[in-house]
Protein backbone atom coordinates (compact mmCIF):
# COMPACT_ATOMS: atom_id res chain seq x y z
CA UNK A 1 0.00 0.00 0.00
CA UNK A 2 1.27 3.31 -0.90
CA UNK A 3 1.52 5.48 1.97
CA UNK A 4 0.77 9.23 2.08
CA UNK A 5 4.12 10.38 1.62
CA UNK A 6 4.87 8.24 -1.50
CA UNK A 7 1.44 9.39 -3.36
CA UNK A 8 1.83 11.34 -7.16
CA UNK A 9 1.59 14.94 -6.86
CA UNK A 10 0.58 15.36 -10.57
CA UNK A 11 -2.41 17.84 -9.86
CA UNK A 12 -3.16 20.88 -7.52
CA UNK A 13 -1.05 23.32 -6.29
CA UNK A 14 2.27 22.50 -5.20
CA UNK A 15 2.35 22.53 -1.59
CA UNK A 16 6.17 23.32 -0.74
CA UNK A 17 7.16 26.32 1.75
CA UNK A 18 7.40 28.92 -1.73
CA UNK A 19 4.41 27.46 -3.14
CA UNK A 20 6.95 26.11 -6.02
CA UNK A 21 7.98 22.94 -7.54
CA UNK A 22 11.14 23.35 -8.39
CA UNK A 23 13.75 21.21 -10.52
CA UNK A 24 17.43 21.35 -11.45
CA UNK A 25 20.58 19.86 -13.23
CA UNK A 26 23.75 19.86 -11.70
CA UNK A 27 26.69 20.50 -14.18
CA UNK A 28 29.35 18.24 -14.51
CA UNK A 29 32.56 19.80 -15.56
CA UNK A 30 35.76 18.84 -16.86
CA UNK A 31 37.75 17.36 -13.90
CA UNK A 32 40.47 19.38 -12.23
CA UNK A 33 39.52 22.20 -14.06
CA UNK A 34 39.47 24.73 -11.00
CA UNK A 35 37.90 27.63 -10.05
CA UNK A 36 35.24 29.68 -11.89
CA UNK A 37 35.64 33.26 -13.13
CA UNK A 38 31.98 33.10 -15.09
CA UNK A 39 29.56 30.23 -16.18
CA UNK A 40 26.89 30.90 -18.97
CA UNK A 41 24.12 29.19 -20.39
CA UNK A 42 22.04 29.57 -23.29
CA UNK A 43 18.14 29.60 -22.13
CA UNK A 44 14.91 29.16 -24.91
CA UNK A 45 11.61 29.61 -23.55
CA UNK A 46 9.90 27.33 -26.10
CA UNK A 47 6.30 28.42 -25.36
CA UNK A 48 4.96 30.93 -23.49
CA UNK A 49 2.90 29.82 -20.26
CA UNK A 50 -0.62 29.60 -20.68
CA UNK A 51 -1.58 30.15 -16.88
CA UNK A 52 -1.08 33.70 -14.87
CA UNK A 53 1.29 32.02 -11.90
CA UNK A 54 4.99 33.36 -11.66
CA UNK A 55 7.83 30.40 -13.47
CA UNK A 56 11.38 31.30 -13.54
CA UNK A 57 14.08 29.67 -15.13
CA UNK A 58 17.15 30.44 -14.06
CA UNK A 59 21.05 29.57 -14.02
CA UNK A 60 22.46 29.59 -10.18
CA UNK A 61 25.90 29.43 -9.40
CA UNK A 62 27.72 29.67 -5.60
CA UNK A 63 30.56 32.41 -4.57
CA UNK A 64 33.47 31.15 -3.22
CA UNK A 65 35.74 32.71 -0.56
CA UNK A 66 39.39 32.55 -0.56
CA UNK A 67 40.67 29.52 1.45
CA UNK A 68 36.92 28.87 2.56
CA UNK A 69 33.79 27.49 1.57
CA UNK A 70 30.24 28.89 -0.26
CA UNK A 71 29.37 32.78 0.51
CA UNK A 72 25.72 32.09 -0.92
CA UNK A 73 24.38 31.55 -4.27
CA UNK A 74 23.64 33.53 -6.81
CA UNK A 75 20.47 32.87 -9.75
CA UNK A 76 20.31 34.84 -12.87
CA UNK A 77 17.04 34.07 -15.80
CA UNK A 78 14.01 34.54 -16.96
CA UNK A 79 10.31 35.15 -15.41
CA UNK A 80 7.12 34.48 -16.98
CA UNK A 81 5.57 37.10 -13.93
CA UNK A 82 1.61 38.52 -14.52
CA UNK A 83 2.65 41.64 -12.51
CA UNK A 84 5.26 42.63 -15.19
CA UNK A 85 4.27 44.50 -18.73
CA UNK A 86 3.79 41.74 -20.85
CA UNK A 87 4.26 38.74 -18.26
CA UNK A 88 7.73 38.94 -18.84
CA UNK A 89 10.92 39.71 -16.70
CA UNK A 90 14.42 39.13 -15.75
CA UNK A 91 15.96 38.44 -12.83
CA UNK A 92 19.52 38.68 -11.19
CA UNK A 93 19.53 38.28 -7.33
CA UNK A 94 20.49 35.81 -4.71
CA UNK A 95 21.00 35.16 -1.07
CA UNK A 96 24.58 34.78 1.05
CA UNK A 97 25.53 31.96 3.70
CA UNK A 98 23.29 32.71 5.94
CA UNK A 99 20.10 33.39 3.96
CA UNK A 100 20.08 36.72 3.53
CA UNK A 101 19.41 38.53 0.37
CA UNK A 102 22.57 40.23 -1.28
CA UNK A 103 22.37 43.83 -2.34
CA UNK A 104 23.55 45.07 -5.36
CA UNK A 105 23.52 47.86 -7.54
CA UNK A 106 20.44 49.95 -9.02
CA UNK A 107 19.56 48.16 -12.63
CA UNK A 108 19.03 50.66 -15.69
CA UNK A 109 15.96 48.69 -16.33
CA UNK A 110 12.67 49.50 -14.89
CA UNK A 111 10.74 47.10 -12.23
CA UNK A 112 6.83 47.47 -11.99
CA UNK A 113 6.74 46.10 -8.67
CA UNK A 114 10.08 48.34 -7.98
CA UNK A 115 11.52 44.72 -6.93
CA UNK A 116 15.83 45.28 -6.74
CA UNK A 117 16.38 41.68 -8.39
CA UNK A 118 13.20 41.53 -10.88
CA UNK A 119 12.95 44.04 -13.95
CA UNK A 120 11.12 44.50 -16.80
CA UNK A 121 12.09 42.38 -19.88
CA UNK A 122 10.65 41.78 -23.01
CA UNK A 123 11.69 38.06 -23.64
CA UNK A 124 9.97 36.27 -26.57
CA UNK A 125 9.21 32.49 -26.89
CA UNK A 126 10.86 30.97 -29.13
CA UNK A 127 14.35 32.83 -29.00
CA UNK A 128 17.73 31.83 -27.51
CA UNK A 129 19.21 34.34 -24.52
CA UNK A 130 22.94 33.80 -23.42
CA UNK A 131 22.95 34.11 -19.51
CA UNK A 132 26.07 34.59 -17.61
CA UNK A 133 27.54 35.61 -14.14
CA UNK A 134 31.14 36.91 -14.45
CA UNK A 135 33.12 38.74 -12.02
CA UNK A 136 32.98 42.64 -12.19
CA UNK A 137 34.71 45.52 -10.88
CA UNK A 138 32.90 45.34 -7.59
CA UNK A 139 30.70 42.31 -7.59
CA UNK A 140 29.49 39.68 -9.54
CA UNK A 141 27.87 40.67 -13.14
CA UNK A 142 24.11 39.19 -14.19
CA UNK A 143 23.90 40.02 -17.86
CA UNK A 144 21.52 38.85 -20.98
CA UNK A 145 22.86 38.85 -24.15
CA UNK A 146 25.66 40.95 -23.46
CA UNK A 147 23.62 43.34 -21.09
CA UNK A 148 24.32 43.77 -17.88
CA UNK A 149 21.35 43.47 -15.77
CA UNK A 150 23.12 44.81 -12.15
CA UNK A 151 26.14 43.76 -9.60
CA UNK A 152 25.49 41.64 -7.00
CA UNK A 153 27.73 42.44 -3.73
CA UNK A 154 28.58 38.94 -3.14
CA UNK A 155 32.11 38.65 -2.10
CA UNK A 156 34.16 35.77 -2.71
CA UNK A 157 36.56 35.72 -5.53
CA UNK A 158 35.21 32.42 -7.72
CA UNK A 159 32.27 31.01 -8.74
CA UNK A 160 31.43 26.83 -7.86
CA UNK A 161 28.62 24.21 -8.83
CA UNK A 162 26.88 25.71 -11.31
CA UNK A 163 23.69 24.43 -12.24
CA UNK A 164 20.42 25.32 -14.19
CA UNK A 165 16.88 24.92 -13.31
CA UNK A 166 12.80 25.65 -13.32
CA UNK A 167 10.83 27.14 -10.31
CA UNK A 168 7.77 26.89 -10.83
CA UNK A 169 4.42 28.25 -9.02
CA UNK A 170 1.53 27.01 -10.95
CA UNK A 171 -0.23 23.70 -10.36
CA UNK A 172 1.19 20.49 -10.75
CA UNK A 173 -1.67 19.46 -13.80
CA UNK A 174 -1.58 23.18 -15.20
CA UNK A 175 -0.62 23.67 -18.73
CA UNK A 176 2.91 22.75 -19.76
CA UNK A 177 5.73 24.33 -20.30
CA UNK A 178 8.97 23.34 -22.21
CA UNK A 179 12.42 25.25 -22.49
CA UNK A 180 15.64 24.17 -23.40
CA UNK A 181 19.64 25.01 -22.10
CA UNK A 182 22.45 24.89 -24.17
CA UNK A 183 25.71 25.54 -24.46
CA UNK A 184 26.80 25.12 -20.43
CA UNK A 185 30.25 26.66 -20.25
CA UNK A 186 32.72 28.04 -17.82
CA UNK A 187 35.75 30.55 -17.89
CA UNK A 188 38.07 29.17 -15.06
CA UNK A 189 39.80 31.78 -13.24
CA UNK A 190 43.05 30.63 -15.52
CA UNK A 191 41.28 31.73 -18.47
CA UNK A 192 40.46 28.07 -19.53
CA UNK A 193 37.31 27.70 -21.42
CA UNK A 194 35.42 24.55 -20.26
CA UNK A 195 32.39 23.40 -21.17
CA UNK A 196 29.74 20.73 -19.46
CA UNK A 197 30.24 17.51 -20.03
CA UNK A 198 27.08 16.03 -18.27
CA UNK A 199 24.60 17.28 -15.95
CA UNK A 200 22.82 15.49 -13.14
CA UNK A 201 18.84 15.45 -12.77
CA UNK A 202 17.24 16.54 -9.24
CA UNK A 203 13.52 16.86 -8.67
CA UNK A 204 12.12 18.64 -5.27
CA UNK A 205 10.02 15.53 -3.47
CA UNK A 206 6.69 14.98 -3.37
CA UNK A 207 6.97 14.68 0.44
CA UNK A 208 8.27 18.31 0.69
CA UNK A 209 5.57 19.49 -2.25
CA UNK A 210 7.33 19.30 -5.32
CA UNK A 211 4.86 17.72 -8.50
CA UNK A 212 6.02 14.46 -9.77
CA UNK A 213 4.93 15.28 -13.05
CA UNK A 214 8.38 17.44 -14.00
CA UNK A 215 10.75 16.01 -16.62
CA UNK A 216 13.99 16.89 -17.65
CA UNK A 217 16.30 14.80 -20.24
CA UNK A 218 18.69 15.71 -23.17
CA UNK A 219 17.50 16.29 -26.53
CA UNK A 220 19.21 14.89 -30.15
CA UNK A 221 21.42 18.22 -30.26
CA UNK A 222 22.75 17.81 -26.67
CA UNK A 223 20.15 20.42 -25.17
CA UNK A 224 18.62 20.25 -21.68
CA UNK A 225 14.96 20.01 -21.67
CA UNK A 226 12.80 20.70 -18.81
CA UNK A 227 9.46 20.24 -19.10
CA UNK A 228 6.20 20.52 -16.96
CA UNK A 229 3.02 18.31 -16.67
CA UNK A 230 3.96 15.40 -18.63
CA UNK A 231 5.15 12.18 -17.33
CA UNK A 232 8.44 11.49 -15.62
CA UNK A 233 10.79 9.85 -17.96
CA UNK A 234 14.40 10.65 -16.59
CA UNK A 235 14.54 9.14 -13.02
CA UNK A 236 16.05 10.98 -9.64
CA UNK A 237 19.39 11.31 -9.41
CA UNK A 238 19.95 10.46 -13.53
CA UNK A 239 23.26 11.63 -14.90
CA UNK A 240 22.81 12.74 -18.14
CA UNK A 241 25.76 13.08 -21.00
CA UNK A 242 25.75 16.50 -22.76
CA UNK A 243 28.01 15.07 -25.78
Amino acid sequence: MRRWWNRARDSGPPRSANGASSFHAFWHLPAGCGPLAEVSATLEVLGRPAHDRLVFWALQASFVAAGAGPRGAGHLGLQWHPSHPGSTAANWGGYDERGQELAGSVASRPSALHNANTRDYPWEAGRPYRLSIARGADGWVGSIDGEPLRVLHAGGVALSAPMVWSEVFADCDAAPTTIGWSALAAVTVAGERVAAEAVTVNYQREADGGCSNTDTAVDADGRVVQRTSVPRVTPQSSTLRLH
